[in-house]
């Protein structure tokens, strides 16, 4: 991510201040960030907010933290542009693999499915909202996913495909009153079936990268299951682990 984005500093959180002014900002020439202390009045935060906010970080293997070296930036792991271990938005999966991304819905419906519904915990005669939809990068597809969510969870009845062209988790958040708080996600190797072949344009048997995902909400309620199939070649997927 080398180019500066138009952001608004004012409307990151903590965490997200501290990553931008590590990748773009005061910090980016860094090796290591101020003192806990000079760093919270910096950010005109308190030093537990600080410390929370580092936590996280270094959880996430930004910044390592130990006693007499102060915290130290990660540059290797902020380079990484699209990490399997962090969930990011398609749109910005994209963009930050350096191409143009777009995005268009390709089938909004109610649907059945016994598959689906297990591994939503409902019953199998349950509706579900089911929602796929293409990526492209410079034109080019390259994820294609499909969405399954309890009808019964929708509180907002009124609404359109037009609310479904955001991100499905905003549709979760405004439509449904609930937040994806984590994902268990299986990932393996899978061959295109002739229909996602054809919504991809490859060959049908392809390879593809397929993830299989269940989202919960912070209560561990499933409130969504997507099946998304990646294209190789555009996106890499790293993974970043910490030696416990």
């Amino acid at each position: 991510m080398d180019e500066h984005p138009e952001t608004n500093i004012e409307e990151l959180s903590v965490q997200e201040r501290l990553l931008y002014e590590m990748r773009f900002g005061a910090y980016r020439e860094n090796a290591r960030l101020p003192r806990e202390s000079a760093l919270a009045q910096e950010l005109d935060i308190s030093r537990t907010q600080l410390r929370d906010s580092l936590a996280e970080l270094e959880r996430e293997g930004f910044i390592s933290r130990r006693q007499g070296l102060g915290t130290i930036i990660n540059r290797h792991v902020l380079n990484v542009p699209v990490r399997m271990d962090l969930e990011i938005e398609f749109m910005e999966m994209v963009r930050r693999s350096g191409c143009k991304p777009a995005e268009k819905l390709v089938k909004v419906s109610s649907v059945l499915s016994a598959s689906a519904a297990q591994k939503l915990g409902i019953g199998r005669t349950d509706e579900m909202l089911f929602v796929s939809r293409i990526v492209t990068a410079d034109g080019k597809p390259v994820i294609y996913c499909e969405d399954y969510i309890p009808k019964a969870f929708i509180k907002d009845k009124d609404y359109s495909d037009m609310d479904l062209e955001q991100p499905i988790f905003v549709f979760l958040k405004e439509k449904c009153r609930r937040d994806a708080y984590l994902d268990v996600t299986e990932i393996r190797p899978a061959a295109a079936r002739a229909n996602v072949a054809s919504r991809l344009g490859v060959s049908e048997g392809t390879p593809l990268l397929f993830m299989d995902e269940v989202d919960y909400d912070f209560d561990g309620t499933p409130v969504m299951y997507s099946r998304q199939f990646y294209v190789d070649g555009v996106i890499a997927h790293n993974v970043v682990r910490r030696k416990i």
